[in-house]
C-alpha cells in the first residue's frame, strides 16, 4: 500500500503513525521511522491524528561535532563557575576580615624577608673571604696566579653571582606576593560587601598565601657557595 494512502483502519489502536514531508514536498506516513525523512522532522501520531511526539531531524556529522563541542564548553563553564563559588566561600571562611588577610600577607612576606637577610649576610661573608685573596694576589703582580688561588677567586665570584641572582628573585617574589594579595583583597572586599560567591568571575589562579613556595628552597634560604 502506498505510504501516502495509509489507512488508519489497518493500524492497531496502540500503534503509532510516523508522518513527514519529504524533499519533494510529499507527505509520507509509515508505521516506523521513515528513512527518506532522516534529515527532516518527523511527527509521531496517535491513531486519532493527535501528535504523540516530534522527532527532530538527524544531525549531520558536522552538526553532531558542533553540538558535542558546545556541550563540552557548557560543562567547562559549569565546572569553572562551581570552582569560583568554592574558592570564594573558602576565601571568606579563611579571612572574615581585613586584619586576618593582612596577617596572611605579612607572614608570606616575612618568609622572603628572612631569605633576603640570609642572602645579604652571605654576600658580606663572601666579601670578607675575598679580602685575603686580594692581599695574597698582590704578591703575584705581573705574573699568573697559582691555580689554587685562581680557583678560590673563581669560587668566590660564582658565590657572589649566585647570591645576587637569589636577591633578585627574592625582590621579585616580594612584588608578586603583594600583587597577589592586592588582587585577593579587592575580591574579598566585594564579597564582604555582599557579592555572591562566584559572581565576580574566575578567582585568582595562584594562591597568594602559598607564594613563598614558588621560589626554590635554595633561593628562599640563600644559596650557599
Amino acid at each position: 500500500m502506498p505510504q501516502a494512502a495509509w489507512s488508519q483502519a489497518a493500524v492497531p489502536a496502540s500503534a503509532a503513525i510516523y508522518s513527514c514531508i519529504d524533499a519533494q514536498g510529499q507527505r509520507l506516513t509509515s508505521d516506523r521511522p521513515i528513512a527518506d525523512c532522516t534529515g527532516r522532522e518527523q511527527r509521531v501520531l496517535n491513531r486519532d491524528g493527535s501528535v504523540r511526539r516530534v522527532i527532530p531531524p538527524a544531525l549531520t556529522a558536522d552538526e553532531r561535532a558542533e553540538r558535542e563541542a558546545a556541550e563540552r564548553r557548557a560543562e567547562l563553564a559549569r565546572a569553572g563557575q562551581a570552582d569560583a563559588v568554592r574558592r570564594d566561600r573558602n576565601l571568606v571562611a579563611r579571612f572574615p576580615n581585613e586584619a586576618a588577610h593582612r596577617r596572611s600577607r605579612e607572614a608570606a612576606l616575612d618568609t622572603v624577608r628572612l631569605a633576603t637577610r640570609a642572602t645579604e649576610q652571605r654576600l658580606k661573608e663572601l666579601a670578607a673571604e675575598r679580602k685575603p685573596l686580594i692581599e695574597e694576589a698582590e704578591f703575584y703582580k705581573g705574573r699568573p696566579l697559582p691555580l689554587r688561588l685562581k680557583q678560590l677567586f673563581d669560587a668566590n665570584d660564582a658565590g657572589v653571582e649566585a647570591q645576587r641572582a637569589a636577591a633578585a628573585n627574592q625582590e621579585a617574589e616580594l612584588v608578586r606576593i603583594n600583587r597577589l594579595h592586592d588582587v585577593e583583597l579587592d575580591r574579598l572586599r566585594q564579597l564582604w560587601a555582599g557579592a555572591a560567591p562566584g559572581s565576580l568571575g574566575p578567582a585568582p589562579a595562584i594562591d597568594a598565601r602559598a607564594s613563598a613556595g614558588a621560589l626554590p628552597t635554595a633561593t628562599l634560604r640563600g644559596t650557599v657557595q
